[in-house]
């Protein structure tokens, strides 16, 4: 994982001429012709879901997390957003906040930890927008990690990601 993200930082600072950090943390972004992402990097530390192609930034997005986002998600409800590498396994229009991109957590180590724990692992882990029938200030949105594990971002956002990223691409969570 540590290699992919140093491919990902080099190739962002020598396109950009900058850090990776610094293009996460500003949202700078490179535009192509072809917007469809083939990976999404999520760091959790800075709050930012980025939407890359090869070792392109596409797009970087302001997140909200688990309401504790420190740690790897064990079990469910600890309100904790997993890390680690995953896929985003389908799509769903219709669901308790606007559109939501559903993470393939856990995997068979999750199931693993949370047994010895002698917990279920949880699931339903989602790129989601906000609460149906909810505002971003009722929710604290994005300064506020108020999801119970999940990775959230306004509507106008999950409408672009909804556009760029498919059904069977990787994510990568990083703490």
């Amino acid at each position: 994982m540590r290699s992919i993200l140093l491919r990902i930082v080099l190739g962002s600072a020598l396109l950009l001429n900058t850090s990776w950090s610094a293009v996460a943390i500003a949202g700078q972004t490179v535009r192509l012709s072809s917007p469809k992402a083939d990976r999404v990097v999520v760091l959790k530390s800075e709050r930012r879901l980025v939407l890359m192609k090869g070792d392109f930034v596409l797009k970087v997005f302001p997140i909200a997390l688990g309401r504790y986002p420190k740690g790897h998600k064990q079990y469910q409800g600890d309100a904790k957003t997993p890390e680690g590498d995953y896929l985003l396994d389908f799509k769903l229009k219709d669901s308790h906040f606007y559109r939501a991109i559903r993470v393939n957590y856990p995997n068979a180590r999750d199931k693993a930890k949370a047994r010895a724990l002698g917990k279920d692992p949880g699931g339903k882990i989602m790129i989601h927008g906000l609460p149906n029938r909810m505002s971003a200030d009722r929710v604290g949105h994005p300064s506020i990690d108020w999801t119970q594990g999940c990775i959230a971002v306004n509507n106008v956002q999950m409408d672009q990601i909804w556009k760029m990223v498919d059904a069977g691409t990787p994510i990568e969570i990083h703490p």
